[in-house]
């Protein structure tokens, strides 16, 4: 009986340890398929996926990995943003901070008078967070200034080189989206184009993950088509075959 026990007892360690290595092997799996992942270069431009790729969390919240973390992210950032088309900013930000302050400080007293009846001293409850150093490192606010800093000069420099027409082709092709974006703006307002980027940062990554086969297909038609076009503009009008100022 002695030696059954602890055979059992014995055997309860191994089948923890074997469900932790099982789950280990499976995160490291999930990692290499994001760092792996095919993705189109020809719908996202390689500056765009660069940054996003260096945040394993961010991509398998993207691509819903964790199903349920991808769900409540996803459901968070809709609801806020469909508050802001009813409310203002400064009505949602209060209803939102009165919503929290109503949780913790309920909390804290039901665990008070819990703590009193079971003549208990457990402490503060929140001790564990308060603990915590939430505040940000010196490093931290050099790396991401220096990045923001950087992205910054790029882009003054960009619009520079746009704007005095430094190579006349590219101008007219910012001329053509600045063109069209005035349509976009008549028909949508910033926070609907907000609403319709989160639901299309959450649905096309998967989307294209499932039906990547013709997505590229056809993406690469529609570019082809685009280059032909451009090629026979530049053709048939002077001036246009890539003037770049002296």
């Amino acid at each position: 009986m002695q030696t059954l026990c602890q055979n059992s007892s014995d055997h309860i360690p191994r089948q923890k340890k074997q469900v932790q290595y099982e789950k280990q092997l499976q995160r490291k799996k999930r990692l290499r398929l994001l760092q792996h992942h095919p993705v189109n270069d020809n719908f996202l431009p390689p500056a765009a996926l660069q940054p996003l790729m260096q945040f394993p969390k961010v991509v398998e919240l993207l691509y819903w990995r964790d199903v349920k973390t991808s769900g409540v992210v996803f459901g968070a950032g809709l609801s806020l943003l469909l508050s802001l088309t009813l409310c203002s900013i400064v009505s949602v930000s209060s209803y939102i901070t009165l919503a929290l302050l109503s949780v913790t400080i309920c909390f804290r007293i039901y665990k008070g008078i819990l703590q009193a009846i079971q003549k208990s001293d457990e402490g503060h409850p929140f001790k564990l967070y308060l603990n915590q150093d939430v505040g940000l490192s010196k490093e931290t606010v050099h790396k991401y200034s220096d990045c923001a800093l950087a992205r910054f000069n790029t882009t003054v420099i960009e619009l520079r080189r746009l704007f005095l027409v430094e190579d006349l082709v590219d101008s007219l092709k910012f001329a053509v989206l600045m063109w069209i974006l005035t349509y976009v703006g008549a028909l949508f307002n910033g926070l609907t184009l907000l609403i319709l980027g989160l639901v299309g940062m959450f649905s096309f990554p998967i989307i294209y993950e499932k039906y990547k086969v013709q997505i590229d297909h056809y993406v690469g038609m529609a570019n082809k088509q685009v280059k032909d076009i451009i090629a026979t503009v530049q053709a048939k009008v002077p001036g246009l075959k890539r003037v770049k100022a002296d």
